[in-house]
């Protein structure tokens, strides 16, 4: 499953994919590449030996307004030949929006008709000659095409234009470009009997020499005669053609489109929130936060959670919005088994908070030991049950193990797993984040309050305990060792035999965690063997654990120094391989050499080893334009360019070739995301290098001509390290707030005090629908003047 969520001007879309598809060889390794409007963002990990592919990676993506189409395609991967084509599913723009609560079933598979793989824009002019007594023509001037798909070997195609009107037709090829210039004008005699209307046809072809042309894409304009126009086309498919199905794929997809206002307009709602969870609590505040616990529904709760901790982290006061959770959810509570469970919102705020705030703790403690397991790729089973001894292997050289040897192995194996990973647990409250540690203390104390009877003391002697372990191990360690490509820990998913060695640690980190290792060998007798080391790790964690709530005390500058490192910032590192270039043309050479590059706050360097001292720079200021480059100019699909200028008034190209589609587009997102405040972008740019006097892509023989394609500076991967958005947190709870007004007036009836609150709440809701309103209506100005001016 892949949950993506794309996000249109401020915000991102959602979704998830389960695939079934059918196959002759009976098996395949299946990946999903995501595309937005023909252009790929995501590759998934690669699923080995099934036909039903779970990949469960949740992205989100940031888009400019403009987009059209969501495509997702499935592969089968081979490392010997070339990747084969399952199939794909396709969802427009238009069946996003109409569906503001998001796609979410099975979809069909369909297969790849090349005749359909159509993307790219054409522009045209077309006007009428002729008047008085002189025969009226009809001319259509062809200026160019952009972004065509490529057909041919070398990454490119040979385009020709055919202009069909009134049975004649006209052709015109340019070789060897993706981005052609024809500027050739076509003239038709006007069919007079077609009064005021006529049907003109524009196809764009491949050529191919030997086998048959390709189809690009047509356009079929149903004009006026009487006047003149200049406008571009998107190019499409044929219609009518039917598909035969190839299995099925099931989607949560979801487009939010928001504006995000400026700050001055969300500061009386985020005063509003944080009075409601501050120190000097007036009135009935907490109340407040209670109206949202009761209005938000199970669906939404997990976004509401996500957004309202982001929101108080940037305001300084995600500890009491949680100590106010904490305290409403312990008064819901009678049996203490039951504690924090459930998916409440106190659960979804703790669990959306630790991965916020403690994903990097989680890098480093869990780090070292995952690693191992992935390396060491060891058979480990103790359900007898699932024992294959043809996995195990041979004890000897003659002698093949028997199910005792393996199990008692796996024993040893899981147990100096286990000791390793408690090991760095209690060496990790010296590290752990400050943040984090006064939660836990506040819920220690909270929790340690509700059970305080002195005739149930020894009964609950481990509540307190159970209740951090609850959230730390349940909701964060042990997901992440069953699932460490989700949680960033590998770039890949788990083989068959590691996942099982993930999933036996992780049930041990379970029963740790809970406590009790009587209930845990009742339902599962076979992890008896692990009832030493579980016992020993239970008094470790309660070690721990003490540890943890105690490192709670400290000064505020330096509570604030250290969570600023665990809430992200724009820095990235890695090994590419990069060539520079000014004024000269490309060598025939391959021209890049490996690099140590380094993306921070204010820079671009880049140095021959990661410890050396930087070589070179570029301030980001100065960078106009982050995009990517066509493959046949390299012979690699994984290259883009940097241009910059500098005092001079020179442009310079940086190219950086990388390993992989994903480390393409997280570097793209990286860098557009620092680059997201310069003043001087390029709306155009080359997707091709300038090499033997002209441009590759669309042949222009200068290099100072403007760019063929448009700049895509708006699309971005969202990442978890990304800094803080206050203001885009502000305004997704102020849409929450808005759509549940007649709920929360109704539960505010039976809660006394509150009603003057609400009043004021609403009425700054209503400032900010007014402010939306008068953008919008901004916005509706300037679309009509534009309008009007191509109509003139």
């Amino acid at each position: 499953m892949i949950l993506i969520t794309i996000a249109q001007k401020f915000l991102p879309v959602c979704s998830n994919i389960i695939v079934n598809f059918t196959c002759r060889t009976g098996s395949s390794d299946p990946y999903c590449i995501v595309k937005i409007d023909n252009e790929a963002i995501i590759r998934t990990a690669t699923i080995w030996k099934t036909l039903s592919p779970f990949w469960g990676e949740e992205y989100t993506v940031h888009l400019p307004p403009y987009f059209r189409t969501v495509s997702f395609y499935v592969l089968d991967e081979d490392s010997l030949s070339r990747d084969d084509v399952i199939g794909k599913v396709s969802i427009s723009k238009e069946v996003l929006t109409a569906k503001p609560q998001g796609v979410d079933g099975w979809m069909n598979l369909t297969e790849i008709d090349p005749d359909e793989e159509v993307q790219g824009e054409i522009h045209l002019q077309i006007s009428v000659l002729g008047y008085g007594d002189i025969p009226r023509k009809l001319c259509c001037q062809v200026l160019e095409a952009r972004d065509l798909a490529k057909k041919d070997r070398n990454g490119a195609s040979d385009p020709f234009v055919r202009v069909r009107y009134n049975g004649k037709t006209y052709e015109s090829v340019v070789k060897k470009s993706c981005y052609p210039r024809w500027n050739e004008s076509f003239e038709f005699e006007l069919d007079e009997t077609l009064a005021d209307t006529g049907l003109l046809s524009v196809e764009v072809w491949d050529w191919d020499l030997v086998s048959r042309n390709d189809f690009l894409g047509k356009v079929t304009i149903r004009l006026k005669i009487a006047q003149t126009t200049e406008v571009g086309h998107l190019l499409k498919t044929p219609k009518g053609r039917q598909h035969r199905t190839l299995g099925s794929l099931r989607l949560q997809l979801r487009l939010r489109d928001e504006v995000v206002l400026t700050s001055s307009h969300y500061k009386p709602l985020t005063e509003l929130l944080s009075q409601s969870v501050g120190s000097q609590l007036n009135g009935n505040w907490p109340d407040f936060i209670m109206l949202i616990d009761e209005t938000t529904t199970a669906e939404s709760r997990q976004e509401v959670a996500n957004n309202l901790v982001k929101l108080f982290l940037g305001q300084g006061l995600v500890k009491e919005f949680l100590d106010v959770l904490f305290k409403l959810e312990l008064e819901k509570t009678t049996e203490p088994n039951t504690l924090f469970r459930s998916n409440s919102l106190a659960s979804k705020s703790m669990e959306s908070f630790l991965k916020v705030a403690g994903m990097q703790y989680l890098h480093r403690l869990l780090g070292p030991i995952i690693n191992r397991i992935f390396e060491e790729k060891k058979y480990v089973e103790l359900d007898p049950s699932k024992l294959e001894l043809k996995e195990a292997g041979c004890a000897g050289l003659h002698r093949q193990q028997t199910e005792s040897d393996i199990i008692q192995q796996s024993s040893s194996l899981l147990q100096s797993y286990l000791s390793e990973l408690l090991t760095s647990i209690l060496q990790s409250a010296s590290y752990c984040p400050l943040l984090i540690c006064q939660v836990f203390h506040q819920l220690y104390l909270r929790v340690q309050e509700r059970f305080s009877d002195p005739d149930l003391q020894a009964a609950h002697s481990n509540v307190k305990f159970i209740a951090v372990t609850s959230f730390l191990c349940l909701r964060f360690i042990s997901p992440a060792i069953m699932s460490p490509k989700l949680f960033h820990l590998r770039e890949k998913h788990a083989d068959a035999r590691t996942s099982r060695t993930l999933l036996l640690l992780a049930k041990a980190v379970q029963t740790i965690g809970n406590m009790d290792t009587l209930a845990c060998c009742s339902k599962e007798p076979w992890m008896v063997c692990l009832q030493p080391a579980i016992q020993q790790g239970i008094t470790q964690l309660k070690d721990f654990i003490t540890k943890l709530v105690s490192c709670h005390k400290s000064e505020d500058l330096e509570l604030q120094t250290r969570m600023s490192l665990q809430c992200g910032t724009m820095e990235k590192e890695g090994f590419l391989f990069l060539h520079r270039t000014k004024d000269k043309c490309m060598p025939m050479k391959s021209p890049f050499k490996k690099y140590c590059v380094t993306l921070s706050k204010d820079t671009l360097s880049y140095s021959r080893t990661q410890h050396s001292k930087k070589s070179s720079f570029i301030s980001l200021p100065k960078i106009r334009a982050v995009e990517k480059v066509e493959e046949k100019c390299f012979g690699s699909a994984n290259v883009m360019q940097i241009i910059s200028s500098e005092d001079s008034g020179q442009q310079e190209t940086l190219y950086l070739d990388c390993k992989s589609v994903n480390e393409l587009n997280h570097w793209l997102s990286a860098l557009r995301k620092a680059c997201s405040h310069n003043t001087n972008t390029m709306s155009c740019y080359h997707p091709g290098i300038y090499k033997a006097d002209r441009w590759s892509c669309c042949h222009q023989k200068e290099k100072s001509d403007p760019g063929c394609d448009k700049t895509r500076h708006g699309v971005t991967l969202q990442e978890w390290y990304d800094p803080l958005d206050a203001d885009l947190e502000a305004q997704l709870i102020y849409q929450r707030l808005r759509s549940v007004k007649h709920a929360m007036r109704y539960c505010s009836i039976n809660i006394l005090g509150l009603l003057d609150g609400l009043s004021k709440l609403f009425s700054i809701l209503q400032d900010l629908h007014d402010a939306h309103a008068a953008v919008e209506e901004e916005e509706r100005s300037k679309n009509k003047n534009v309008f009007l001016e191509l109509q003139t």
